[in-house]
């Protein structure tokens, strides 16, 4: 068991956003005894806990934060084979500490389809069912069968099966009802040997070739982490956008009557072309998804703004970024203004996807009321 505890530890290089104050405590665990013991050393102090991934979803402010910040590196990859013909699929258990674009990778170049199109997803795989991360079509409660985890009361190791984890676009039960009960340990996944890609996403289907029925999943990944990086949603240091958390606002999806009412604003705000509609995607069970990042244009905040040191993206106008010496305070005022633009002039509460560490309740409200 290994465990390490830093006091005032710096909490900004650890984030891709690259703004935020210190931790009272960051501790570094890579196993479960390590965890238990991170737990009880928190338990013992009255702190509160956090765990941090690969920072690439998350705002921490500029105070910091006065608690413990736990790094959990558990890593291992199991492999097991299991049915025949259709019914063939090979059940992966992943170390909650392992980094998912390398899980994504070994998968298309063994030939398992069910992750292809989240390549170049920056993060850890712990983290993947409680975001329930997902990208041009695809998400991982498609795949996921079970999720182990430790009791932060108790210590007791569980495993949650997919209906458990209550997975809702970009949701899960981590994030509502279960929210801070757990720390994510390991996820399997079943993947299909041999399966097809999943082209269902009109952006990627383009980019493939209209007529490219089953493409190769290394094609796929290689398509997927070529879009990703035109809109500078690959990490790289050497990028100008490179300094962000990928998309600060989740694509609203709303009720029928909800988005006809939406459609009526933009339609009356003369932000339309002639002939142009409202682009929309099916939201799942009668519900419209709206992309944010074309309601963002449109109420009047174009790639490339500025606003102090902070910014928005030159390539996607999803993407907040911090363009050297931002403060989280930058951020979360463009954050906020760009919301109250979006809502006053549509009607569309948009709701940040990173989490947000050390904030008021005043200031999350702000953000995410």
């Amino acid at each position: 068991m290994t465990l390490t505890v830093q006091e005032e530890a710096p909490l900004a290089p650890l984030t891709t956003l690259g703004v935020g104050g210190p931790a009272r405590w960051l501790i570094e665990a890579d196993d479960e005894g390590g965890l238990r013991e991170a737990l009880g050393f928190a338990r013992s102090r009255g702190a509160v806990l956090h765990v941090l991934g690969g920072g690439s979803n998350l705002l921490v402010a500029d105070r910091g934060i006065d608690g413990v910040v736990l790094r959990a590196r558990l890593r291992g990859i199991t492999v097991t084979r299991t049915g025949a013909g259709r019914d063939a699929r090979v059940l992966v258990r992943v170390g909650g500490g392992e980094p998912w674009d390398a899980l994504v990778e070994r998968a298309t170049q063994e030939g398992w389809a069910g992750i292809e199109c989240l390549s170049g997803i920056p993060g850890e795989v712990g983290a993947t069912p409680i975001q329930n991360v997902g990208a041009y079509g695809q998400e991982v409660a498609e795949t996921i069968v079970a999720v182990e985890a430790l009791d932060r009361g108790s210590g007791e190791a569980v495993t949650l099966s997919a209906a458990q984890c209550r997975f809702g676009y970009r949701d899960s039960a981590f994030k509502r009802e279960v929210r801070g009960r757990y720390l994510v340990t390991a996820v399997t996944f079943a993947l299909t040997p041999g399966g097809a890609a999943a082209v269902r996403y009109p952006e990627l289907r383009r980019a493939l070739g209209e007529t490219a029925a089953s493409p190769p999943l290394a094609e796929v990944r290689a398509v997927v982490l070529r879009l990703r990086r035109s809109k500078s949603m690959v990490l790289d240091p050497a990028d100008e956008n490179g300094r962000s958390a990928g998309s600060f606002f989740m694509n609203p999806t709303l009720a029928a009557a909800s988005f006809a009412a939406v459609r009526a604003r933009v339609e009356a705000a003369g932000v339309l072309s002639a002939g142009e509609s409202m682009p929309t995607f099916p939201g799942g069970e009668g519900r419209v998804k709206v992309p944010a990042a074309w309601l963002i244009e449109r109420a009047g905040f174009a790639k490339g703004t500025t606003s102090g040191r902070a910014g928005i993206s030159t390539k996607h106008a999803l993407a907040l970024v911090n363009r050297g010496g931002a403060t989280a305070e930058e951020l979360v005022a463009l954050a906020v203004r760009i919301r109250g633009e979006v809502r006053a002039r549509f009607g569309v509460a948009l709701l940040p996807e990173p989490d947000a560490w050390g904030f008021t309740a005043e200031e999350l409200a702000a953000l995410s009321g």
